[in-house]
């Protein structure tokens, strides 16, 4: 027959892995959710990045420069004359459509 210490030990044993299993679950479930993707955002494609690729080239980056130590300066450089080209052609769509020099649609 056990005495009433073990008894005690058993069940304070009991609770702490209880406690224990309860962390480990509600901890799990948070990592799972970072894992899932967001249905909002948008997956980029391989002709996207091709696509970006392409203009910051024509923008004057050169990727086959490596590590240069202009690295960071000269991919924002791109970045920031390809955003201006961006905004420069949202630009002349916004005045065109405004100015009713919209093109029908074939």
């Amino acid at each position: 027959m056990k005495s009433v210490s073990q008894i005690r030990l058993f069940d304070q044993s009991l609770r702490n892995l209880a406690v224990a299993g309860a962390i480990l679950m509600s901890t799990s479930v948070g990592v799972f959710a970072q894992t899932m993707p967001d249905p909002a955002t948008h997956r980029v494609t391989r002709a996207e990045v091709m696509q970006e690729l392409y203009e910051l080239e024509a923008a004057g980056y050169n990727p086959s420069q490596g590590d240069d130590g202009s690295y960071p300066a000269d991919i924002q450089a791109a970045q920031e004359k390809v955003a201006a080209k961006h905004q420069a052609e949202r630009n002349a769509m916004m005045s065109a459509g405004q100015n009713g020099q919209a093109k029908p649609a074939p």
